[in-house]
């Protein structure tokens, strides 16, 4: 029998510790680590970046149809289920890229890594934390999500140490396996769990449910879907070129800490939008105001032309403060503004919509990069530009969702 709690229990803040531990895993092998694996497998194989490439953007694409349909997969086989399925997946994939002697080899193993790795992402932290939360829900996202963040903190250098160490396929065989035994048990022991329900909700009051396509022709719906990934899109696209980018005037050493810098610097954006934003704020405006702050460090990168460190480095940090927000508050807009039941819909297909755009991201700002010898300030100049129509899609979503309010129609 399955054994239920009060939500907002203590107990939640175990539930937020093990997704945070899950986000860490998914995002270390699943986000970050498709960069270490091109590299590894171009070493070891010669084979072409154009070839290598491709087989991350498959990766990604295959995870945004997945993730697109896990509310489908929860029901049917429960969350514990999949999330092992999931870290079952993600570890054979990660192998197959380790393994593979043939591109068809490499890119069937873009299949298990894609679709595994979604199940310990953003779709799924939410779906784990949702039935915990609702006034704290912010704060809870906001720690969970930044195992997101330690994932690339920790795992990038860990792949890169362990494969030179040991080699790919060992590294993955380590690697995974530890994987595979900490989710396991979290599967079983935390994530098994479910509250009471304390009938609480801070959806649009008797706001109607949006079933099939309605909600495909919902403005609110589309304006989120587009703002996140457009913003994702601006963020994916710069990270992948920023360290390339300020190599040449901060050398590979300060560029790299720079770059840990700008993990950091998400953390603490991530962290302090959850805790403090206060409750029955406009969380469009908060993204809003997130947007605009990457703006103004895609601006200082433009202007520091290239050599000037200070206004590199405030850039960069600047830029960095809204990286993780544009993962977690998405998710939190769609609990205001849908009603209980369609918001677990909402999220994972704003996060498929998400995935599949930003996964040609670094493919397009390295086209940019080809076009003219000022590379660098065509890659900020997009990042700035991509991310105020981020902006203007909430702006757009926002003017729907208070005519839902005020129960006036849409003119």
């Amino acid at each position: 029998m399955v054994r239920r709690m009060q939500a907002d229990s203590s107990f939640g803040w175990r539930v937020v510790a093990g997704a945070f531990v899950l986000a860490t895993f998914g995002w270390g092998l699943g986000f970050y680590g498709p960069p270490v694996y091109l590299h590894a497998v171009q070493e070891a194989r010669g084979w072409s970046v154009v070839l290598v490439s491709t087989a991350v953007t498959v990766h990604f694409l295959v995870g945004a149809v997945v993730v697109a349909n896990l509310p489908a997969l929860y029901r049917r086989f429960g969350l514990p289920a999949i999330t092992k399925a999931g870290v079952v997946l993600l570890a054979v994939g990660v192998l197959g890229w380790a393994v593979a002697h043939e591109p068809w080899q490499l890119l069937l193993a873009t299949l298990f890594s894609g679709a595994g790795w979604v199940a310990m992402g953003a779709a799924a932290v939410n779906a784990i934390i949702a039935p915990w939360f609702v006034k704290k829900r912010p704060a809870a996202l906001a720690m969970a999500y930044n195992g997101a963040s330690i994932g690339g903190v920790v795992f990038s250098p860990l792949w890169v140490a362990a494969i030179g160490w040991v080699g790919f396929p060992m590294a993955s065989l380590a690697i995974g396996a530890v994987m595979i035994v900490t989710i396991w048990l979290l599967a079983d022991l935390v994530f098994s769990r479910k509250p009471d329900n304390t009938g609480e909700t801070t959806s649009v009051a008797g706001a109607p449910s949006l079933p099939g396509r309605k909600l495909w022709r919902d403005p609110r719906f589309l304006t989120l879907a587009a703002a996140m990934a457009l913003g994702l899109f601006a963020q994916i696209g710069l990270i992948a070129h920023l360290f390339s980018l300020l190599v040449p005037a901060l050398g590979d050493q300060w560029a790299g800490l720079v770059m840990g810098a700008a993990t950091a610097a998400a953390i603490a954006g991530r962290t302090l939008v959850g805790w403090l934003m206060p409750a029955g704020s406009d969380r469009r405006l908060i993204a809003c105001v997130s947007h605009g702050v990457q703006i103004a460090g895609s601006l200082a990168l433009i202007v520091a032309a290239g050599d000037n460190v200070v206004l590199l480095v405030a850039g960069v940090l600047l830029f960095g403060a809204g990286i993780g927000n544009t993962t977690s508050l998405p998710p939190l807009i769609a609990q205001v503004e849908f009603a209980k039941e369609d918001v677990a819909r909402v999220v994972p297909l704003i996060v498929a919509i998400g995935q599949g755009t930003y996964a040609f991201a670094p493919a397009a700002f390295g086209a940019l990069r080809m076009l003219s010898p000022a590379e660098a300030t065509l890659v900020f100049v997009a990042a700035a530009v991509v991310q105020g129509l981020a902006i203007a899609m909430f702006l757009w979503g926002r003017r729907a969702y208070l005519c839902t309010l005020s129960r006036m129609p849409l003119t």
